[in-house]
């Protein structure tokens, strides 16, 4: 890995927008960044077809575990109310809450989580609730995440922007721009109003959808509300709604991993996502998306099968960062470095080329 400055790359060293309706969007679509053809590692036909096989067991087993310790959670923090013995247990269901629904929102949005198409969609809608996330307009932008990763004024989910505003993404630790953001875009949606830049991503068809959810998910929040305020209670607003921000800080410390600090505008996954090796806690509350360059260069593997793709195709990646400690040393200082001088970004060092017969390969 080295430090890469593009120097006088006008596409680069000038001010960018990061907006899906601005000059670089057009750009991106003109130079053929937009659904383009990406890299990918060659894998043995026989094997992907074995790694993406999916499976009911695994995600049963985890969801029942994380519902489970929410629900023992929020019994806790209830029967202690009274004594400061409930704060260990309102933390704890608070990381479940607002920081694992974010990945449970992820896989199960990508309808790999489980075999049954039914189970996808039910912990997918949860999950979104949780994690105050539409989820038609959600679905969508994921989806251009993915087809354009990092493409700028394509993909609506950079956080990493450059100059990056350092003072918005710790504010993300404790959600107090995503949560008022959500529910802002939830009212608007239960207005029957959908942003120019949702618009360019979400079908009009779907829109019926998002409007729908947005009306439920609002009715929820004035009775969670109104009990607060007829009971003189904080703790309903404590177990439905606040959890998505003093819970978030989780998913902002593992999701920042993923592109921060790495190159915008290219057509290989190396280059702009990482792998980061994590403690099992960490990696149970983040489904195993810490092998996110896997996860992006083969989006249909499931979660469970990811350390086994990772396995296959490590030979071929820039080597895993050892801890997720590790990737803040790694991007850290770079992001600092690019308030700066934009056109610095961490240029990871890639394998030899390698293929082989019998494989995929892009």
């Amino acid at each position: 890995m080295h430090l890469l400055n593009l120097g006088d790359n006008v596409q680069v060293s000038q001010q960018r927008d990061y907006s899906m309706m601005g000059d670089d969007g057009r750009a991106a679509v003109e130079r053929g960044l937009a659904d383009a053809q990406w890299y990918q590692s060659p894998v043995a036909r026989k094997r992907m077809k074995e790694l993406m096989q999916r499976s009911d067991g695994p995600a049963i087993r985890d969801t029942v575990l994380w519902l489970g310790l929410m629900i023992a959670f929020a019994v806790a923090a209830v029967m202690l109310w009274s004594s400061w013995w409930c704060v260990p247990f309102l933390a704890a269901y608070g990381v479940l809450y607002g920081s694992a629904s974010d990945s449970r929102w992820h896989e199960a949005g990508h309808g790999t989580a489980f075999k049954t198409r039914w189970m996808n969609t039910a912990v997918y809608q949860i999950a979104c609730f949780m994690i105050v996330r539409n989820p038609t307009t959600w679905r969508w932008s994921h989806t251009r995440h993915h087809s354009d990763t990092i493409i700028v004024g394509r993909d609506p989910e950079i956080i990493g922007m450059r100059p990056p505003k350092l003072g918005s993404i710790a504010l993300y630790f404790f959600g107090v721009l995503d949560l008022p953001r959500g529910l802002r875009a939830m009212v608007r949606h239960a207005l029957g109003r959908i942003s120019p830049d949702e618009a360019s991503y979400t079908p009009e068809s779907e829109h019926r959808k998002v409007f729908r959810d947005a009306r439920i998910w609002t009715a929820i929040y004035i009775v969670v509300v109104t009990a607060s305020i007829v009971w003189g209670s904080w703790l309903p607003v404590l177990l439905v709604g606040l959890p998505r921000m003093y819970g978030a800080w989780h998913h902002v410390l593992t999701g920042l991993t993923q592109h921060c600090g790495l190159e915008e505008d290219v057509t290989d996954h190396r280059l702009n996502s990482r792998t980061v090796y994590m403690n099992p806690i960490s990696r149970f509350i983040y489904w195993n998306m810490n092998y996110h360059l896997e996860h992006h260069m083969y989006p249909l593997v499931p979660f469970h099968h990811l350390r086994e793709l990772h396995d296959e195709i490590k030979h071929d990646l820039p080597p895993a960062l050892p801890s997720i400690a590790a990737a803040y040393r790694q991007f850290v200082p770079v992001m600092f470095a690019q308030r700066a001088d934009r056109s610095v970004c961490i240029h990871p060092q890639l394998p030899a080329p390698h293929n082989a017969e019998g494989t995929l390969n892009a």
